[in-house]
């Protein structure tokens, strides 16, 4: 029966309208419950925000919720586990980035971690940023080892947790640069700031974030330099510390992962939407906000691309002298 021009524009504009669903998920009728996001840092930092941002949007395109649960503890460790050990049903997700390859080669209990997980997409990578307190009289990283140096051991060096990736940016720092700072672990990196702004601790390596951004364009914080080899394109002005420190480099990024055997057809319908949500005009512009940039590349590029990352953070525990629990 062929249908009248208008009828099926109708049509037509009622089906583009529908949540995102690939034939898989017809078949399959997933999703038809929440699924849940695991994030294993705390509420407010710069993981969560963006796991919440891609939570909002799957929610609206997908038709089911994303709750996102933060699961504090052990470097991340503990949200890793937790999805490990969850039903393989795409209803339970890990969003992370180098918490899991950090695990890897810090706890050896979680040496296999990364055989215990399918990488479903990545989502956005990005450099971390190091920021003093605006009371600390240096303005370019030059000065700020020139001073550390001639203040051994007595600078604190704020982080947002032991073995997450400020943490080992910043000693990675300590042994590039040659400088003795003590290490001051918060719950989280919001939960460090006050304590940076007030001049309590001294300095913070940290996920370029918006929060972080505007701190420092406020005048409340000072931006010496991002850590990846060159200067990122999103904030132009700020120098990379490998500038200073020729050699250094630390780049972080952001994925979602699901336990290892979560059926392939599921695999692929989360990673189609994922796919969709980065090349949003809005998501995109909305990471650009925090200084980041989408991280979009095939499933078993990811798969390589982790397997690398474990490798860096393994080399780095090695050089800063830190060994596997």
């Amino acid at each position: 029966m062929k249908l009248p021009r208008r009828e099926f524009m109708h049509l037509a504009a009622s089906a583009a309208s529908l949540p995102i669903m690939s034939h898989f998920a017809w078949a399959l009728d997933y999703p038809s419950r929440p699924i849940h996001m695991i994030v294993g840092l705390a509420a407010g930092g710069p993981t969560d925000v963006t796991a919440r941002i891609i939570a909002q949007w799957l929610s609206e395109r997908m038709g089911k919720q994303f709750p996102v649960e933060n699961r504090t503890g052990a470097g991340g460790s503990l949200a890793t586990q937790a999805v490990i050990n969850a039903p393989p049903d795409g209803y339970t997700l890990l969003f992370a980035g180098p918490t899991v390859t950090i695990g890897a080669s810090l706890y050896r209990k979680l040496s296999n971690v990364l055989e215990e997980l399918t990488p479903i997409s990545g989502v956005m990578h990005f450099p971390n940023l190091l920021v003093v307190a605006p009371s600390l009289p240096v303005n370019t990283v030059s000065e700020f080892i020139d001073y550390a140096k001639s203040h051994p051991g007595q600078l604190s060096m704020a982080s947002s947790g032991v073995g997450a990736s400020p943490h080992l940016t910043g000693e990675y720092f300590k042994y590039m640069a040659q400088v003795d700072m003590v290490h001051v672990p918060y719950r989280g990196s919001a939960a460090a700031y006050p304590d940076l702004i007030s001049g309590k601790v001294h300095v913070l390596f940290d996920n370029l974030s918006g929060p972080v951004l505007e701190l420092v364009r406020g005048g409340k914080l000072r931006a010496l330099g991002v850590t990846t080899a060159q200067r990122w394109p999103l904030v132009p002005t700020i120098p990379a510390i490998a500038e200073t420190v020729p050699g250094y480099e630390i780049n972080v990024w952001y994925g979602i992962f699901a336990p290892r055997e979560t059926p392939m057809e599921i695999v692929t319908v989360l990673h189609t939407a994922v796919k969709d949500a980065l090349a949003d005009r809005k998501i995109v512009a909305r990471f650009a906000e925090d200084g980041g940039i989408p991280m979009m590349m095939p499933r078993n590029e990811l798969a390589k691309f982790v397997a690398d990352d474990r490798s860096k953070w393994h080399k780095i525990a090695e050089i800063v002298g830190i060994t596997p629990e």
